[in-house]
Protein backbone atom coordinates (compact mmCIF):
# COMPACT_ATOMS: atom_id res chain seq x y z
CA UNK A 1 0.00 0.00 0.00
CA UNK A 2 2.89 2.33 0.75
CA UNK A 3 4.34 1.82 -2.73
CA UNK A 4 0.98 2.48 -4.32
CA UNK A 5 0.61 5.62 -2.24
CA UNK A 6 4.10 6.76 -3.28
CA UNK A 7 3.36 6.21 -6.95
CA UNK A 8 0.10 8.12 -6.60
CA UNK A 9 1.92 10.95 -4.83
CA UNK A 10 4.42 11.19 -7.72
CA UNK A 11 1.99 10.70 -10.59
CA UNK A 12 -0.76 12.93 -9.27
CA UNK A 13 1.07 16.24 -9.89
CA UNK A 14 2.55 14.90 -13.15
CA UNK A 15 -0.90 14.02 -14.48
CA UNK A 16 -2.25 17.41 -13.42
CA UNK A 17 0.58 19.18 -15.22
CA UNK A 18 0.18 17.12 -18.40
CA UNK A 19 -3.55 17.74 -18.47
CA UNK A 20 -2.95 21.49 -18.34
CA UNK A 21 -0.55 21.38 -21.29
CA UNK A 22 -1.74 21.34 -24.91
CA UNK A 23 -2.21 17.72 -25.96
CA UNK A 24 0.44 18.05 -28.68
CA UNK A 25 3.02 19.06 -26.06
CA UNK A 26 1.92 16.40 -23.58
CA UNK A 27 2.27 13.79 -26.32
CA UNK A 28 5.94 14.62 -26.79
CA UNK A 29 6.65 14.25 -23.08
CA UNK A 30 4.68 11.03 -22.77
CA UNK A 31 6.26 9.57 -25.91
CA UNK A 32 9.70 9.77 -24.27
CA UNK A 33 8.40 8.21 -21.07
CA UNK A 34 6.61 5.49 -23.03
CA UNK A 35 9.79 4.73 -24.96
CA UNK A 36 11.82 4.38 -21.76
CA UNK A 37 9.23 2.05 -20.21
CA UNK A 38 8.90 0.02 -23.42
CA UNK A 39 12.70 -0.28 -23.59
CA UNK A 40 12.78 -1.48 -19.97
CA UNK A 41 10.04 -4.01 -20.76
CA UNK A 42 12.06 -5.31 -23.73
CA UNK A 43 15.14 -5.67 -21.55
CA UNK A 44 13.15 -7.44 -18.85
CA UNK A 45 11.69 -9.92 -21.33
CA UNK A 46 15.09 -10.65 -22.88
CA UNK A 47 16.68 -11.22 -19.46
CA UNK A 48 13.77 -13.37 -18.28
CA UNK A 49 13.94 -15.63 -21.34
CA UNK A 50 17.72 -15.95 -21.12
CA UNK A 51 17.58 -16.56 -17.36
CA UNK A 52 15.03 -19.36 -17.68
CA UNK A 53 16.93 -20.98 -20.54
CA UNK A 54 20.25 -20.80 -18.66
CA UNK A 55 18.78 -22.30 -15.52
CA UNK A 56 17.10 -25.11 -17.41
CA UNK A 57 20.34 -25.91 -19.23
CA UNK A 58 22.06 -26.28 -15.86
CA UNK A 59 19.35 -28.68 -14.74
CA UNK A 60 19.12 -30.93 -17.78
CA UNK A 61 22.62 -30.43 -19.25
CA UNK A 62 21.36 -30.64 -22.85
CA UNK A 63 19.72 -34.03 -22.35
CA UNK A 64 17.66 -34.90 -25.41
CA UNK A 65 14.57 -35.68 -23.36
CA UNK A 66 14.41 -32.01 -22.36
CA UNK A 67 13.64 -31.02 -25.95
CA UNK A 68 10.57 -33.25 -25.81
CA UNK A 69 9.21 -32.46 -22.33
CA UNK A 70 10.11 -28.93 -21.32
CA UNK A 71 8.25 -26.95 -24.03
CA UNK A 72 5.00 -28.54 -22.89
CA UNK A 73 5.75 -27.55 -19.29
CA UNK A 74 6.23 -23.93 -20.30
CA UNK A 75 2.99 -23.98 -22.29
CA UNK A 76 1.12 -25.42 -19.31
CA UNK A 77 2.48 -22.79 -16.92
CA UNK A 78 1.41 -20.03 -19.32
CA UNK A 79 -1.99 -21.64 -19.79
CA UNK A 80 -2.59 -21.74 -16.03
CA UNK A 81 -1.51 -18.13 -15.54
CA UNK A 82 -3.71 -16.89 -18.39
CA UNK A 83 -6.66 -19.01 -17.31
CA UNK A 84 -6.63 -18.43 -13.56
CA UNK A 85 -4.67 -15.19 -12.98
CA UNK A 86 -5.03 -13.00 -16.05
CA UNK A 87 -8.42 -14.39 -17.12
CA UNK A 88 -8.13 -12.82 -20.56
CA UNK A 89 -6.98 -13.83 -24.02
CA UNK A 90 -3.53 -12.29 -24.54
CA UNK A 91 -2.29 -14.28 -27.53
CA UNK A 92 -1.55 -12.81 -30.98
CA UNK A 93 -0.29 -9.53 -29.56
CA UNK A 94 -0.04 -7.50 -32.77
CA UNK A 95 -3.53 -8.54 -33.85
CA UNK A 96 -4.84 -7.60 -30.41
CA UNK A 97 -3.32 -4.13 -30.76
CA UNK A 98 -5.03 -3.69 -34.14
CA UNK A 99 -8.32 -4.79 -32.59
CA UNK A 100 -7.88 -2.31 -29.74
CA UNK A 101 -7.56 0.51 -32.26
CA UNK A 102 -10.48 -0.74 -34.36
CA UNK A 103 -12.93 -1.80 -31.67
CA UNK A 104 -11.95 -0.46 -28.27
CA UNK A 105 -10.97 3.18 -28.81
CA UNK A 106 -7.28 2.22 -28.43
CA UNK A 107 -7.87 1.14 -24.83
CA UNK A 108 -5.80 -1.83 -23.67
CA UNK A 109 -6.27 -3.43 -20.27
CA UNK A 110 -3.76 -2.64 -17.53
CA UNK A 111 -2.68 -6.25 -17.00
CA UNK A 112 -1.24 -6.29 -20.53
CA UNK A 113 1.59 -4.11 -19.22
CA UNK A 114 3.00 -7.22 -17.53
CA UNK A 115 1.01 -10.35 -18.40
CA UNK A 116 2.53 -10.88 -21.86
CA UNK A 117 6.05 -10.54 -20.44
CA UNK A 118 5.51 -13.20 -17.78
CA UNK A 119 3.73 -15.74 -19.97
CA UNK A 120 5.91 -15.33 -23.07
CA UNK A 121 9.07 -15.57 -20.94
CA UNK A 122 7.84 -18.92 -19.60
CA UNK A 123 6.70 -20.10 -23.01
CA UNK A 124 9.92 -19.25 -24.87
CA UNK A 125 12.27 -19.89 -21.95
CA UNK A 126 11.04 -23.49 -21.72
CA UNK A 127 11.43 -23.95 -25.47
CA UNK A 128 8.14 -22.86 -27.01
CA UNK A 129 8.63 -22.24 -30.73
CA UNK A 130 7.35 -18.66 -30.91
CA UNK A 131 8.73 -15.13 -30.91
CA UNK A 132 9.05 -12.56 -28.15
CA UNK A 133 8.43 -9.59 -30.44
CA UNK A 134 4.61 -9.69 -30.58
CA UNK A 135 4.21 -9.99 -26.79
CA UNK A 136 6.56 -7.05 -26.23
CA UNK A 137 4.69 -5.02 -28.86
CA UNK A 138 1.47 -5.74 -26.96
CA UNK A 139 3.19 -4.73 -23.73
CA UNK A 140 4.55 -1.49 -25.19
CA UNK A 141 1.20 -0.61 -26.72
CA UNK A 142 -0.50 -1.28 -23.37
CA UNK A 143 1.97 1.02 -21.62
CA UNK A 144 1.31 3.82 -24.10
CA UNK A 145 -2.45 3.34 -24.05
CA UNK A 146 -2.71 3.33 -20.26
CA UNK A 147 -0.43 6.35 -19.82
CA UNK A 148 -2.56 8.29 -22.31
CA UNK A 149 -5.78 7.23 -20.62
CA UNK A 150 -4.37 8.14 -17.20
CA UNK A 151 -3.60 11.61 -18.50
CA UNK A 152 -7.07 12.03 -20.00
CA UNK A 153 -6.06 12.16 -23.65
CA UNK A 154 -8.45 12.01 -26.58
CA UNK A 155 -8.94 8.93 -28.74
CA UNK A 156 -6.54 10.40 -31.30
CA UNK A 157 -3.89 10.99 -28.62
CA UNK A 158 -4.42 7.57 -27.06
CA UNK A 159 -4.04 5.91 -30.47
CA UNK A 160 -0.79 7.76 -31.09
CA UNK A 161 0.54 6.80 -27.66
CA UNK A 162 -0.38 3.18 -28.32
CA UNK A 163 1.68 3.42 -31.50
CA UNK A 164 4.56 5.02 -29.59
CA UNK A 165 4.58 2.10 -27.18
CA UNK A 166 4.64 -0.43 -30.01
CA UNK A 167 7.40 1.48 -31.83
CA UNK A 168 9.44 1.65 -28.64
CA UNK A 169 8.99 -2.07 -28.05
CA UNK A 170 10.27 -3.03 -31.51
CA UNK A 171 13.11 -0.52 -31.28
CA UNK A 172 14.05 -1.73 -27.80
CA UNK A 173 14.11 -5.44 -28.57
CA UNK A 174 16.14 -5.04 -31.78
CA UNK A 175 18.09 -1.83 -31.03
CA UNK A 176 16.59 -0.54 -34.28
CA UNK A 177 14.84 2.84 -33.84
CA UNK A 178 13.92 3.39 -37.49
CA UNK A 179 12.40 -0.08 -37.75
CA UNK A 180 10.24 0.70 -34.71
CA UNK A 181 8.77 3.77 -36.38
CA UNK A 182 8.21 1.99 -39.69
CA UNK A 183 6.61 -0.99 -37.94
CA UNK A 184 4.01 1.31 -36.41
CA UNK A 185 3.38 3.21 -39.63
CA UNK A 186 3.10 0.14 -41.86
CA UNK A 187 1.50 -2.49 -39.65
CA UNK A 188 -0.42 -0.71 -36.91
CA UNK A 189 -1.34 2.83 -37.95
CA UNK A 190 -1.02 2.99 -41.71
CA UNK A 191 -2.92 6.30 -41.95
CA UNK A 192 -1.15 8.06 -39.11
CA UNK A 193 -0.73 11.76 -39.82
CA UNK A 194 2.68 13.37 -40.31
CA UNK A 195 2.55 15.13 -36.95
CA UNK A 196 2.58 11.74 -35.26
CA UNK A 197 6.02 10.84 -36.56
CA UNK A 198 7.89 13.03 -34.05
CA UNK A 199 6.43 11.26 -30.98
CA UNK A 200 7.13 7.91 -32.67
CA UNK A 201 10.74 8.89 -33.25
CA UNK A 202 11.17 10.11 -29.69
CA UNK A 203 9.69 6.91 -28.31
CA UNK A 204 11.83 4.67 -30.56
CA UNK A 205 15.05 6.50 -29.77
CA UNK A 206 14.27 6.52 -26.02
CA UNK A 207 13.61 2.78 -26.06
CA UNK A 208 16.76 2.05 -28.06
CA UNK A 209 18.93 4.11 -25.73
CA UNK A 210 17.36 2.47 -22.68
CA UNK A 211 17.89 -1.03 -24.05
CA UNK A 212 21.43 -0.39 -25.26
CA UNK A 213 22.39 1.29 -21.99
CA UNK A 214 21.41 -1.82 -20.06
CA UNK A 215 22.34 -4.58 -22.52
CA UNK A 216 24.74 -2.96 -24.97
CA UNK A 217 24.40 -2.49 -28.71
CA UNK A 218 24.75 -6.15 -29.63
CA UNK A 219 22.21 -7.41 -32.16
CA UNK A 220 20.76 -10.94 -32.09
CA UNK A 221 21.66 -11.18 -35.80
CA UNK A 222 25.24 -9.97 -36.03
CA UNK A 223 26.57 -11.22 -39.33
CA UNK A 224 29.47 -11.20 -41.72
CA UNK A 225 28.09 -9.20 -44.63
CA UNK A 226 29.78 -9.81 -47.98
CA UNK A 227 29.89 -6.81 -50.38
CA UNK A 228 27.07 -6.78 -52.92
CA UNK A 229 27.85 -8.08 -56.41
CA UNK A 230 25.76 -7.40 -59.51
CA UNK A 231 26.22 -11.00 -60.62
CA UNK A 232 24.00 -12.13 -57.73
CA UNK A 233 21.00 -10.02 -58.76
CA UNK A 234 19.21 -12.93 -60.52
CA UNK A 235 19.54 -15.01 -57.36
CA UNK A 236 18.08 -12.23 -55.22
CA UNK A 237 15.17 -12.01 -57.68
CA UNK A 238 14.70 -15.76 -57.33
CA UNK A 239 14.85 -15.39 -53.54
CA UNK A 240 12.10 -12.76 -53.70
CA UNK A 241 9.79 -15.13 -55.58
CA UNK A 242 10.70 -17.98 -53.22
CA UNK A 243 9.96 -15.80 -50.18
CA UNK A 244 6.61 -14.85 -51.71
CA UNK A 245 5.68 -18.52 -52.08
CA UNK A 246 6.84 -19.31 -48.55
CA UNK A 247 4.90 -16.27 -47.24
CA UNK A 248 1.66 -17.60 -48.71
CA UNK A 249 2.41 -21.02 -47.22
CA UNK A 250 3.13 -19.38 -43.85
CA UNK A 251 -0.10 -17.35 -43.78
CA UNK A 252 -2.52 -20.02 -44.99
CA UNK A 253 -1.00 -22.92 -43.05
CA UNK A 254 -0.94 -20.93 -39.82
CA UNK A 255 -4.55 -19.75 -40.08
CA UNK A 256 -5.89 -23.14 -41.18
CA UNK A 257 -4.03 -25.00 -38.45
CA UNK A 258 -5.20 -22.50 -35.84
CA UNK A 259 -8.79 -23.09 -36.94
CA UNK A 260 -8.38 -26.84 -36.66
CA UNK A 261 -6.78 -26.66 -33.23
CA UNK A 262 -9.44 -24.18 -32.10
CA UNK A 263 -12.11 -26.83 -32.64
CA UNK A 264 -10.67 -28.73 -29.66
CA UNK A 265 -12.71 -26.99 -26.97
CA UNK A 266 -11.12 -28.50 -23.86
CA UNK A 267 -7.97 -26.41 -23.20
CA UNK A 268 -6.16 -29.25 -21.42
CA UNK A 269 -6.82 -31.75 -24.20
CA UNK A 270 -5.61 -29.13 -26.66
CA UNK A 271 -2.53 -28.57 -24.50
CA UNK A 272 -1.76 -32.29 -24.33
CA UNK A 273 -2.03 -32.77 -28.09
CA UNK A 274 0.02 -29.63 -28.76
CA UNK A 275 2.68 -30.54 -26.19
CA UNK A 276 3.24 -34.00 -27.68
CA UNK A 277 3.29 -32.64 -31.24
CA UNK A 278 5.63 -29.78 -30.39
CA UNK A 279 7.94 -31.95 -28.29
CA UNK A 280 8.22 -34.47 -31.11
CA UNK A 281 9.05 -31.80 -33.67
CA UNK A 282 11.72 -30.20 -31.48
CA UNK A 283 13.18 -33.62 -30.59
CA UNK A 284 13.68 -34.39 -34.29
CA UNK A 285 14.53 -30.84 -35.40
CA UNK A 286 16.38 -28.94 -32.63
CA UNK A 287 16.38 -25.58 -34.51
CA UNK A 288 12.65 -25.41 -33.75
CA UNK A 289 13.46 -25.03 -30.05
CA UNK A 290 12.57 -21.58 -28.67
CA UNK A 291 13.00 -18.57 -30.91
CA UNK A 292 15.72 -20.41 -32.80
CA UNK A 293 17.96 -17.37 -33.02
CA UNK A 294 20.93 -19.22 -31.52
CA UNK A 295 20.86 -21.57 -34.50
CA UNK A 296 21.01 -18.61 -36.89
CA UNK A 297 24.32 -17.23 -35.63
CA UNK A 298 26.50 -19.86 -37.37
CA UNK A 299 24.52 -19.53 -40.59
CA UNK A 300 24.88 -15.76 -40.52
CA UNK A 301 28.64 -16.14 -40.34
CA UNK A 302 28.96 -18.64 -43.16
CA UNK A 303 29.02 -21.84 -41.09
CA UNK A 304 26.66 -24.78 -40.89
CA UNK A 305 25.35 -25.83 -37.49
CA UNK A 306 27.06 -28.90 -36.04
CA UNK A 307 24.20 -30.76 -34.37
CA UNK A 308 26.38 -33.47 -32.96
CA UNK A 309 24.03 -35.84 -31.19
CA UNK A 310 21.22 -33.32 -30.70
CA UNK A 311 18.93 -34.97 -33.24
CA UNK A 312 18.23 -38.63 -34.06
CA UNK A 313 18.56 -37.60 -37.72
CA UNK A 314 22.21 -36.55 -37.36
CA UNK A 315 23.48 -39.69 -39.10
CA UNK A 316 21.53 -38.67 -42.22
CA UNK A 317 23.24 -35.30 -42.47
CA UNK A 318 26.46 -36.67 -43.94
CA UNK A 319 25.07 -36.55 -47.49
CA UNK A 320 25.91 -33.26 -49.24
CA UNK A 321 22.27 -32.53 -50.11
CA UNK A 322 21.03 -33.45 -46.65
CA UNK A 323 21.78 -30.04 -45.11
CA UNK A 324 19.55 -27.93 -47.39
CA UNK A 325 16.83 -30.61 -47.22
CA UNK A 326 17.05 -30.67 -43.43
CA UNK A 327 16.68 -26.90 -43.20
CA UNK A 328 13.89 -26.96 -45.78
CA UNK A 329 12.02 -29.29 -43.43
CA UNK A 330 12.80 -26.94 -40.52
CA UNK A 331 11.46 -24.03 -42.57
CA UNK A 332 8.20 -25.82 -43.36
CA UNK A 333 7.71 -27.25 -39.87
CA UNK A 334 8.37 -23.99 -38.01
CA UNK A 335 4.81 -22.95 -38.86
CA UNK A 336 3.48 -26.09 -37.20
CA UNK A 337 5.67 -25.78 -34.10
CA UNK A 338 4.65 -22.12 -33.73
CA UNK A 339 0.95 -22.90 -34.02
CA UNK A 340 1.14 -25.86 -31.64
CA UNK A 341 2.86 -23.60 -29.09
CA UNK A 342 0.11 -20.98 -29.23
CA UNK A 343 -2.70 -23.53 -29.42
CA UNK A 344 -1.38 -25.35 -26.35
CA UNK A 345 -1.62 -22.27 -24.17
CA UNK A 346 1.74 -20.70 -24.85
CA UNK A 347 2.03 -16.97 -25.46
CA UNK A 348 4.15 -15.75 -28.33
CA UNK A 349 3.93 -14.19 -31.74
CA UNK A 350 4.59 -14.78 -35.41
CA UNK A 351 7.14 -11.97 -35.78
CA UNK A 352 10.09 -14.05 -34.59
CA UNK A 353 9.05 -17.19 -36.52
CA UNK A 354 8.70 -15.03 -39.65
CA UNK A 355 12.31 -13.91 -39.31
CA UNK A 356 13.41 -17.48 -38.60
CA UNK A 357 11.57 -18.98 -41.57
CA UNK A 358 12.91 -16.20 -43.81
CA UNK A 359 16.45 -17.03 -42.67
CA UNK A 360 15.84 -20.70 -43.46
CA UNK A 361 14.47 -19.76 -46.90
CA UNK A 362 17.58 -17.71 -47.64
CA UNK A 363 19.88 -20.47 -46.41
CA UNK A 364 18.11 -23.22 -48.36
CA UNK A 365 18.24 -21.24 -51.61
CA UNK A 366 21.86 -20.13 -51.17
CA UNK A 367 23.13 -23.57 -50.16
CA UNK A 368 21.24 -25.17 -53.07
CA UNK A 369 22.77 -22.70 -55.54
CA UNK A 370 26.22 -23.32 -54.08
CA UNK A 371 25.81 -27.07 -54.41
CA UNK A 372 24.94 -26.63 -58.07
CA UNK A 373 27.50 -23.88 -58.75
CA UNK A 374 30.32 -24.07 -56.24
CA UNK A 375 30.27 -21.13 -53.81
CA UNK A 376 28.42 -18.79 -56.17
CA UNK A 377 26.53 -16.78 -53.56
CA UNK A 378 27.29 -15.63 -49.98
CA UNK A 379 25.14 -17.65 -47.59
CA UNK A 380 25.15 -15.08 -44.79
CA UNK A 381 23.80 -12.37 -47.11
CA UNK A 382 21.01 -14.61 -48.32
CA UNK A 383 20.06 -15.57 -44.76
CA UNK A 384 19.62 -11.89 -43.85
CA UNK A 385 17.88 -10.92 -47.08
CA UNK A 386 15.59 -13.93 -46.75
CA UNK A 387 14.49 -12.62 -43.34
CA UNK A 388 13.55 -9.32 -44.95
CA UNK A 389 11.82 -11.04 -47.85
CA UNK A 390 9.57 -13.11 -45.62
CA UNK A 391 8.74 -10.16 -43.39
CA UNK A 392 7.69 -8.21 -46.49
CA UNK A 393 5.40 -11.04 -47.59
CA UNK A 394 3.92 -12.33 -44.33
CA UNK A 395 3.54 -8.95 -42.61
CA UNK A 396 3.02 -6.97 -45.84
CA UNK A 397 5.48 -4.41 -44.50
CA UNK A 398 8.35 -4.06 -46.98
CA UNK A 399 9.83 -0.86 -45.54
CA UNK A 400 9.94 -2.32 -42.04
CA UNK A 401 11.59 -5.44 -43.43
CA UNK A 402 14.20 -3.53 -45.42
CA UNK A 403 15.30 -1.16 -42.68
CA UNK A 404 15.03 -3.63 -39.79
CA UNK A 405 17.43 -6.05 -41.47
CA UNK A 406 19.67 -3.18 -42.54
CA UNK A 407 19.84 -1.87 -38.96
CA UNK A 408 20.37 -5.20 -37.23
CA UNK A 409 22.99 -6.37 -39.74
CA UNK A 410 25.23 -3.46 -38.78
CA UNK A 411 24.88 -1.24 -41.82
CA UNK A 412 23.31 -0.69 -45.20
CA UNK A 413 25.59 -2.85 -47.31
CA UNK A 414 22.62 -5.09 -48.13
CA UNK A 415 20.23 -2.26 -48.96
CA UNK A 416 20.01 -3.00 -52.71
CA UNK A 417 19.36 -6.76 -52.40
CA UNK A 418 16.99 -6.11 -49.50
CA UNK A 419 14.93 -3.67 -51.57
CA UNK A 420 14.91 -6.05 -54.53
CA UNK A 421 13.95 -9.18 -52.62
CA UNK A 422 11.47 -7.53 -50.24
CA UNK A 423 9.69 -5.71 -53.06
CA UNK A 424 9.35 -8.85 -55.17
CA UNK A 425 8.19 -10.93 -52.21
CA UNK A 426 5.66 -8.27 -51.18
CA UNK A 427 4.34 -7.83 -54.73
CA UNK A 428 4.13 -11.59 -55.33
CA UNK A 429 2.25 -12.16 -52.07
CA UNK A 430 -0.17 -9.28 -52.76
CA UNK A 431 -1.19 -10.88 -56.04
CA UNK A 432 -2.75 -13.75 -54.10
CA UNK A 433 -3.39 -12.27 -50.65
CA UNK A 434 -4.53 -8.73 -49.90
CA UNK A 435 -4.04 -8.86 -46.14
CA UNK A 436 -1.16 -9.66 -43.82
CA UNK A 437 -1.21 -12.45 -41.27
CA UNK A 438 -2.10 -9.82 -38.66
CA UNK A 439 -5.01 -8.23 -40.52
CA UNK A 440 -6.59 -11.10 -42.46
CA UNK A 441 -9.02 -12.25 -39.77
CA UNK A 442 -9.87 -8.72 -38.63
CA UNK A 443 -10.56 -7.68 -42.21
CA UNK A 444 -12.82 -10.71 -42.72
CA UNK A 445 -14.96 -9.53 -39.80
CA UNK A 446 -15.16 -5.99 -41.24
CA UNK A 447 -13.43 -4.50 -38.19
CA UNK A 448 -10.14 -3.42 -39.76
CA UNK A 449 -9.95 0.38 -39.77
CA UNK A 450 -6.29 1.17 -39.35
CA UNK A 451 -5.39 0.58 -43.01
CA UNK A 452 -8.34 2.39 -44.59
CA UNK A 453 -8.53 6.18 -44.33
CA UNK A 454 -12.34 6.37 -44.60
CA UNK A 455 -12.85 3.91 -41.77
CA UNK A 456 -10.12 5.50 -39.70
CA UNK A 457 -11.79 8.91 -39.96
CA UNK A 458 -15.24 7.45 -39.28
CA UNK A 459 -13.90 5.84 -36.11
CA UNK A 460 -12.85 9.26 -34.85
CA UNK A 461 -16.50 10.34 -35.05
CA UNK A 462 -18.57 9.49 -32.00
CA UNK A 463 -22.34 9.27 -32.28
CA UNK A 464 -22.74 10.89 -28.86
CA UNK A 465 -21.13 14.12 -30.05
CA UNK A 466 -23.37 14.24 -33.15
CA UNK A 467 -26.62 13.40 -31.36
CA UNK A 468 -29.46 15.90 -31.93
CA UNK A 469 -31.91 16.17 -29.05
CA UNK A 470 -33.89 19.34 -29.83
CA UNK A 471 -36.86 17.48 -31.30
CA UNK A 472 -40.31 18.05 -29.80
CA UNK A 473 -41.64 14.66 -28.71
CA UNK A 474 -45.33 13.70 -28.72
CA UNK A 475 -47.27 10.90 -27.07
CA UNK A 476 -48.64 8.20 -29.32
CA UNK A 477 -52.22 8.87 -28.07
CA UNK A 478 -51.99 12.66 -28.33
CA UNK A 479 -54.64 14.42 -30.40
CA UNK A 480 -54.04 16.41 -33.55
CA UNK A 481 -54.57 19.56 -31.44
CA UNK A 482 -51.63 18.64 -29.18
CA UNK A 483 -49.58 17.72 -32.22
CA UNK A 484 -50.21 21.13 -33.82
CA UNK A 485 -49.17 22.79 -30.54
CA UNK A 486 -45.93 20.81 -30.65
CA UNK A 487 -45.36 21.95 -34.24
CA UNK A 488 -45.82 25.59 -33.28
CA UNK A 489 -43.29 25.18 -30.43
CA UNK A 490 -40.63 23.48 -32.56
CA UNK A 491 -38.27 24.54 -35.33
CA UNK A 492 -37.98 20.93 -36.53
CA UNK A 493 -40.04 19.08 -39.10
CA UNK A 494 -39.84 15.66 -37.39
CA UNK A 495 -41.62 14.71 -34.19
CA UNK A 496 -40.58 11.53 -32.32
CA UNK A 497 -43.57 9.52 -31.07
CA UNK A 498 -43.18 7.92 -27.63
CA UNK A 499 -45.33 5.76 -25.37
CA UNK A 500 -45.87 6.24 -21.63
CA UNK A 501 -42.47 4.67 -20.88
CA UNK A 502 -40.66 6.95 -23.37
CA UNK A 503 -40.06 4.03 -25.71
CA UNK A 504 -39.73 5.12 -29.32
CA UNK A 505 -42.74 4.10 -31.42
CA UNK A 506 -42.23 6.04 -34.63
CA UNK A 507 -42.26 9.60 -35.90
CA UNK A 508 -44.53 12.15 -37.53
CA UNK A 509 -43.34 14.38 -40.35
CA UNK A 510 -44.64 17.90 -40.84
CA UNK A 511 -45.41 17.01 -44.44
CA UNK A 512 -47.76 14.24 -43.28
CA UNK A 513 -49.99 16.54 -41.25
CA UNK A 514 -49.80 19.69 -43.35
CA UNK A 515 -53.12 19.02 -45.09
CA UNK A 516 -54.97 18.62 -41.76
CA UNK A 517 -53.22 21.28 -39.72
CA UNK A 518 -55.86 23.93 -40.42
CA UNK A 519 -58.93 21.69 -40.21
CA UNK A 520 -59.91 22.40 -36.65
CA UNK A 521 -62.86 19.99 -36.81
CA UNK A 522 -60.27 17.17 -36.82
CA UNK A 523 -58.26 18.44 -33.87
CA UNK A 524 -59.99 16.25 -31.27
CA UNK A 525 -60.96 13.28 -33.46
CA UNK A 526 -57.64 12.41 -35.05
CA UNK A 527 -54.58 11.29 -33.11
CA UNK A 528 -50.84 11.01 -33.52
CA UNK A 529 -51.04 7.30 -34.33
CA UNK A 530 -53.13 8.20 -37.40
CA UNK A 531 -50.11 10.02 -38.89
CA UNK A 532 -47.22 8.07 -37.40
CA UNK A 533 -44.62 6.31 -39.50
CA UNK A 534 -42.28 3.52 -38.38
CA UNK A 535 -38.56 4.17 -38.44
CA UNK A 536 -36.77 2.13 -41.14
CA UNK A 537 -33.90 1.43 -38.71
CA UNK A 538 -32.78 2.16 -35.17
CA UNK A 539 -29.34 3.35 -34.11
CA UNK A 540 -28.19 2.15 -30.73
CA UNK A 541 -26.30 4.29 -28.25
CA UNK A 542 -22.50 4.17 -28.89
CA UNK A 543 -22.96 2.14 -32.10
CA UNK A 544 -19.80 2.31 -34.26
CA UNK A 545 -20.02 4.98 -36.92
CA UNK A 546 -19.28 2.63 -39.79
CA UNK A 547 -22.31 0.56 -38.74
CA UNK A 548 -24.39 3.75 -38.52
CA UNK A 549 -23.42 4.71 -42.06
CA UNK A 550 -24.34 1.27 -43.36
CA UNK A 551 -27.84 1.77 -41.93
CA UNK A 552 -28.17 5.15 -43.59
CA UNK A 553 -27.04 3.67 -46.91
CA UNK A 554 -29.40 0.70 -46.58
CA UNK A 555 -32.49 2.76 -45.77
CA UNK A 556 -31.78 5.91 -47.77
CA UNK A 557 -32.99 7.92 -44.75
CA UNK A 558 -31.62 11.32 -43.79
CA UNK A 559 -32.57 11.00 -40.11
CA UNK A 560 -32.60 7.93 -37.89
CA UNK A 561 -33.64 7.63 -34.22
CA UNK A 562 -31.15 6.72 -31.49
CA UNK A 563 -32.39 4.40 -28.73
CA UNK A 564 -30.91 2.48 -25.82
CA UNK A 565 -31.17 -1.25 -25.15
CA UNK A 566 -34.77 -0.90 -23.95
CA UNK A 567 -35.69 1.19 -27.01
CA UNK A 568 -35.95 4.31 -24.88
CA UNK A 569 -35.71 7.39 -27.08
CA UNK A 570 -32.40 9.29 -26.88
CA UNK A 571 -32.35 11.55 -29.94
CA UNK A 572 -31.76 11.58 -33.70
CA UNK A 573 -28.73 11.35 -35.96
CA UNK A 574 -28.83 13.10 -39.31
CA UNK A 575 -26.80 12.14 -42.36
CA UNK A 576 -26.02 15.77 -43.14
CA UNK A 577 -24.59 16.32 -39.64
CA UNK A 578 -22.39 13.23 -40.00
CA UNK A 579 -21.16 14.36 -43.43
CA UNK A 580 -20.24 17.78 -42.08
CA UNK A 581 -18.37 16.26 -39.15
CA UNK A 582 -16.69 13.74 -41.48
CA UNK A 583 -15.43 16.48 -43.80
CA UNK A 584 -14.03 18.41 -40.85
CA UNK A 585 -12.32 15.34 -39.39
CA UNK A 586 -10.90 14.44 -42.80
CA UNK A 587 -9.51 17.97 -43.11
CA UNK A 588 -7.94 17.75 -39.63
CA UNK A 589 -6.74 14.22 -40.30
CA UNK A 590 -4.94 15.29 -43.47
CA UNK A 591 -3.57 18.52 -42.01
CA UNK A 592 -2.22 16.90 -38.85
Amino acid sequence: MANRGGIKWIWGPVRTLLRKLPESTALLILSVLTGILAGLAAVLLKLAIHGIQSQLQVWHADARWAFFLLPGVGMLLSLLIVRYVVKDNIGHGVTKVLQAVSKNESRIKKHNCWSSIVTSALTIGFGGSVGAEAPIVYTGAAIGSNLARYCGMSYRGMTLMLGCGAAGAVAGIFNAPLAGVLFTLEILLFNLSMSGILPLLLSSVSATLTSSLLLGWASPFEATVIPFRMANVPFYVLLGVFCGLVSLYFIYTTLNLEDRMGKILNPYVRWAISAVALGSLIFLFPPLHGEGYNFLSPLLNGNVVDFGGQTPLSHLLQWRWAIPLFFLAVMLLKVFSMTFTNAGGGVGGTFGPTLFVGAMAGFVLASTVNLIKADSVPVSNFVLVGMGGLMAGVMQAPLTAIFLIAEISGGYGLLVPLILTATISYGFTRIFEKYSIYTKRIAASGELITHEADKAVLTLLKSGSLLETDFQTVHIDATLRELVEAVSASERTLFPVLDSHRRFQGYVSLADIRKDMFRQELYDTRHVYNYMRSAPEYIHVDEPMDSVMRKFEKTGAWNLPVVDDKRTYVGFLSKSQIFNAYRQELKDFSRD
